[in-house]
């Protein structure tokens, strides 16, 4: 019996090593398995997803200082263009993309900047260091497609560009380089501009505008497109859907171009050109800004009444680049001390008006604390 016990013992003892052995096994398979699926994944990185919500902070014309015809009569004082926005330029830094218009060239060589024959000439051309005041600000992707681009020639559109490059950003509109594209936050962007001048993206080229925002389209998650287009100047705030005429020249059909890029897959049409704000308007369900007027122009530019009140509008838009609400940051400009917020909100009222009297079937609503949300219903 004694030795029949001592059997049934070591029955048992096999049995329950076998079992801790069995579940080592089991155990080490499974942190095997787990461990190999993890490399799997590290070795092939699936492209990261994304957002759901992405914001874009958008700003009309910029020009911080020219160096013609002299090296300072129409810089900013000390040579520090970071003083002229930086009472708002923490509102320039609260998004995932950056956007303004360079109206002007980056040019260390004011020889090459073209001569006029009148006492107003306005030529623009930044010296080079001044990008370090775009990229400190926040900014992402500028447009080159605009009329003061070809201010110092061919020599002043190579020197932007490879300044612009050079210091990291992004920029779109010249013949020589219709596009951009990037990634930010894992949303793949593509970026073009237009313009009706000479040696830019063709306004009123839509079929080539098209083939353009289609190409980008099918190669990104988001197309952001601009345009520098309209007539300028205080009598020309709105939108008339019909083509304009400034100074003899054809500056297009804003309307018809913004529905046309949002056809070919435009996710956000943004505008500048006319010195002004205009309206906003919402089309198959994409945010389309008319003008965002003047933002930070140093000195050269004419900044009486409405001409020196802007926005800064920041838009929020889902994977799918559909409008979600967007905020307008109201700001104003002094001459001499640059782009200050405006605690009256005067341009807020303004596109309230703009839009209402341009657009009365459209779905936007602007609060009087500068919210744009759609119309529901």
């Amino acid at each position: 019996m004694k030795r029949f016990s001592i059997s049934l013992i070591l029955i048992f003892l096999i049995i329950g090593l076998s079992f801790i052995f069995l579940n080592c096994r089991k155990s080490n398979s499974e942190d095997i398995v787990s461990i190999n699926i993890s490399q799997t994944n590290d070795d092939t990185i699936q492209p990261e997803k994304s957002k759901d919500t992405i914001t874009v902070v958008a700003v009309g014309d910029i020009m911080l200082g020219t160096n013609y015809p002299t090296n300072i009569n129409y810089l900013p004082p000390n040579d520090d263009c970071s003083a002229l926005w930086a009472p708002v330029v923490k509102y320039l830094r609260d998004a995932d993309l950056t956007f303004g218009n360079c109206e002007g060239t980056f040019n260390d060589h004011p020889e090459y900047v073209r001569g006029c024959n009148s006492d107003n000439c306005y030529r623009f051309s930044m010296p080079t260091k001044y990008v370090h005041c775009f990229v400190d600000a926040g900014f992402d992707v500028l447009s080159n497609a605009n009329n003061h681009v070809a201010d110092a020639g061919t020599f002043g559109k190579k020197s932007t560009l490879k300044t612009i490059k050079d210091a990291g950003l992004h920029s779109a509109g010249l013949v020589e380089k219709p596009t951009d594209t990037f990634s930010i936050n894992g949303v793949k962007w593509g970026f073009c501009a237009f313009a009706p001048n000479e040696g830019t993206c063709q306004i009123n080229d839509y079929k080539k505008m098209q083939q353009t925002v289609s190409m980008l389209k099918k190669e990104c998650d988001l197309v952001l497109v601009s345009f520098h287009g309209g007539a300028e100047g205080h009598t020309h705030e709105h939108v008339t859907r019909a083509y304009e005429t400034f100074l003899g020249q054809n500056r297009g059909n804003v309307y018809e171009f913004a529905h046309k890029a949002i056809d070919a897959g435009a996710d956000l049409v943004i505008g500048q050109g006319p010195h002004v704000t205009r309206a906003v308007e919402l089309y198959k369900g994409k945010f389309i800004a008319y003008s965002l007027g003047n933002f930070c122009t140093y000195r050269r530019f004419n900044l009486k009444g409405v001409n020196g009140i802007a926005p800064i509008v920041k838009i929020w838009v889902d994977s799918n680049g559909d409008f979600i609400k967007a905020k307008i940051i109201p700001v104003y400009q002094d001459k001499m001390t640059g782009t200050h917020y405006d605690e009256l909100g005067r341009v807020i009222k303004r596109m309230q008006e703009l839009t209402k009297e341009d657009f009365p079937e459209g779905v936007l609503n602007i609060s009087d604390d500068g919210w744009i949300t759609k119309i529901e219903g």
